[in-house]
């Protein structure tokens, strides 16, 4: 894992297009309680599931050791990753014209959330090792065709599904 200026553009757009979405539906609810226990559960879930993932998949990564710079780089990358189920969860509401669709979720919304994810994590695995970002360790499986880890790609393809199904049980007690 290489430490430069590239690995945090996408985190940075990410923040921005979150600031925008988050003020963006703030205008639209009636329920800002609501909204923002939605929001909260989110960040706090997609942070935490996303952090154990990132720790539990470290070995798959070349040089990765568990020690204070590997778990803190997991940290960022958890953060960064909060911020993309976040952006989904913005994006499928602006498609669905409904904030809190994961209220909602049908076979099809769970298809394109899987799918949007999926091909999320595929870029973006595709862009950080050719930048040379990180790299896998042997025992990474690697996706034919498009040469990207397995691991990271199924992290993002069903990690958001099941933090907003945890949201929706949060949100609806």
């Amino acid at each position: 894992m290489t430490f430069n200026l590239n690995l945090f553009i996408t985190p940075v757009i990410a923040l921005i297009l979150v600031l925008w979405g988050y003020l963006y539906f703030k205008k639209q609810v009636k329920n800002n309680s609501q909204y923002h226990k939605t929001l909260w559960s989110i960040c706090l879930l997609g942070f935490g599931l996303n952090w154990i993932w990132e720790v539990a998949q470290g070995p798959l990564y070349k040089s990765f050791v568990y020690d204070l710079e590997h778990i803190s780089f997991c940290g960022l990358a958890s953060i960064a990753d909060m911020f993309m189920v976040i952006l989904l969860w913005f994006a499928f509401a602006l498609i669905y014209k409904d904030i809190y669709w994961i209220g909602h979720i049908s076979g099809s919304r769970v298809f394109w959330l899987i799918l949007a994810g999926g091909l999320g994590a595929i870029l973006a695995e595709m862009r950080h090792t050719a930048a040379g970002n990180w790299s896998y360790a042997q025992d990474m499986p690697i996706i034919p065709w498009v040469e990207v880890g397995l691991s990271p790609v199924l992290q993002f393809s069903f990690l958001p599904l099941i933090i907003f199904f945890f949201t929706k049980r949060i949100v609806n007690r």
